[in-house]
């Protein structure tokens, strides 16, 4: 991860406020907040002032803001006043928690956490989707929480729906390969000890995962864990379907545990109706968010795609059905969940005029 985007300093925002909008990352010490900062940098997002709230454990904790320093201060309802963006990058009991008093303060509510989607008003978005779709969503003066699409569910989604322009498809089943990051530094540090440990002949820690997943595949953790991996399989279902639509391919889908600690790998078959045209199709798949590198060395892996925005892909027939192929891909989990929200948030700009709530 590069560092975290570089805020205006807020003694220069008084003067340029009437130029720029407000944001706020709750949860600005985890992993996703730090790629969000980085992509509101990237994007040149028009934000004045940025910042940076998480709970008790990160107070005080300093972040790189390119050449300057920011503290990680706590999340109160102050914190919260004449800000017109929330990005909600913690976990879910943080989200739902906070997400109204930065509501009532009149911030748009970006989620990244999943937790509000069941909420009065709530869309699950991905403009990647929407744009694939020819989708125009009309702009809400007064919008619900945007939730941000389950970055599977966008790879999936994306995917599905070039391929079906290359001919019908009577059947699609995805074994999607979750990451240790999706449970934030606490998950990658578990595998991490997990992997020491076992090379040490020693216990292993079971806090987040409670099941080994260390040199392991697995399709349940222990009881303990929360999420539960099957809660998050019906997520990115769900996610997939909303942002889709009805007419979409409908995926089997069966998420995996596996050992590694950042990326998400998706194997994909199709059963097309007609013989497929492999050529046809990879030609038809290619295109925004998704790349197919050139040789047998740059194969998608969860490792090559870490740090890329776009979705890299591989695809060959099947060597048995002749209307079967295969898609593997690889794609920057953070990344593609960061994206997603700093877009839907430009999105957002054109209802929120400059300087609306101050």
């Amino acid at each position: 991860m590069s560092a975290p985007s570089k805020p205006t300093p807020v003694a220069h925002a008084a003067s340029t406020r009437g130029n720029l909008y407000r944001a706020a990352i709750v949860g600005a010490a985890s992993l996703k907040g730090k790629e969000v900062a980085e992509m509101l940098n990237e994007r040149n997002f028009p934000a004045v002032d940025v910042r940076l709230l998480d709970d008790d454990e990160s107070l005080g904790q300093l972040e790189a803001m390119g050449d300057e320093i920011s503290f990680i201060q706590s999340v109160r309802a102050e914190q919260f006043e004449n800000v017109d963006f929330t990005f909600f990058a913690s976990d879910g009991d943080c989200t739902r928690k906070n997400w109204k008093r930065a509501r009532d303060a009149g911030s748009a509510i970006l989620d990244l956490s999943g937790a509000l989607e069941n909420e009065p008003g709530a869309s699950v978005r991905s403009l990647w989707v929407e744009r694939e779709r020819g989708l125009i969503v009309p702009p809400e003066l007064q919008p619900g929480p945007c939730v941000v699409s389950h970055p599977a569910a966008v790879t999936l989604a994306l995917l599905l729906l070039r391929a079906r322009k290359a001919g019908a498809i009577r059947r699609a089943v995805a074994i999607v390969f979750e990451p240790a990051s999706e449970h934030g530094q606490k998950g990658m540090d578990e595998l991490h000890q997990q992997t020491v440990n076992l090379l040490s002949f020693q216990p292993l820690p079971k806090d987040v995962f409670d099941a080994q997943v260390a040199f392991n595949m697995v399709a349940r953790y222990g009881l303990k864990a929360q999420p539960a991996l099957d809660s998050v399989e019906a997520r990115v279902l769900r996610h997939y379907q909303k942002v889709a639509g009805d007419d979409a391919p409908q995926p089997s889908v069966l998420l995996l545990q596996a050992p590694i600690f950042h990326g998400y790998a998706l194997v994909v078959f199709l059963e097309m109706e007609q013989r497929a045209d492999v050529r046809h199709l990879s030609q038809t798949l290619t295109g925004d968010h998704v790349v197919i590198p050139g040789g047998d060395e740059d194969a998608p892996s969860n490792v090559s795609s870490a740090g890329q925005a776009d979705i890299q892909l591989s695809v060959r027939g099947d060597a048995s059905q002749p209307n079967g192929v295969w898609l593997w891909a690889a794609a920057d989990n953070l990344r593609i969940a960061a994206l997603t929200a700093v877009d839907c948030a430009e999105s957002m700009t054109a209802t929120r005029p400059i300087g609306k709530i101050q």
